[in-house]
């Protein structure tokens, strides 16, 4: 059973920062994939950022480009989102999302979710 865990969301203003982490426990394939995704209040939840577990693999929704960086620490079995230059259009709860294989396409489907991690962007 694989378990995600997410934290470090909160409040914050535009054009600031947050650091939302990812725990993951119960991983035994070396070619785990992971994913963040947001939902915002009433609407559908979309892909954020990707990445390969060794890390050579980096993937990006265009809104979020050159502002996000997505890494992961395999000694700690984290998958980390930095988010940068943070706009109110961000306001949304976080997943991350975890599988054993890459996908085709880094939009999915993935097998394990976290529960969510709130980040507000105040103007």
């Amino acid at each position: 059973q694989v378990d995600l865990v997410e934290s470090g969301g909160g409040l914050v203003q535009a054009g600031g920062s947050l650091r939302l982490s990812c725990q993951v426990s119960g991983r035994t394939s070396s070619w785990f994939f992971m994913g963040w995704f947001r939902q915002a209040p009433g609407k559908e939840r979309y892909f954020v950022a990707a990445i390969s577990w060794n890390g050579d693999r980096k993937y990006y929704t265009d809104s979020v480009k050159g502002r996000f960086t997505i890494s992961v620490d395999g000694a700690k079995e984290t998958m980390y989102l930095q988010m940068d230059d943070l706009k109110p259009e961000d306001t949304a709860t976080y997943y991350c999302a975890g599988r054993p294989l890459p996908p085709l396409n880094p939009e999915g489907p993935y097998d394990y979710w976290g529960q969510g991690t709130q980040v507000s962007v105040s103007p």
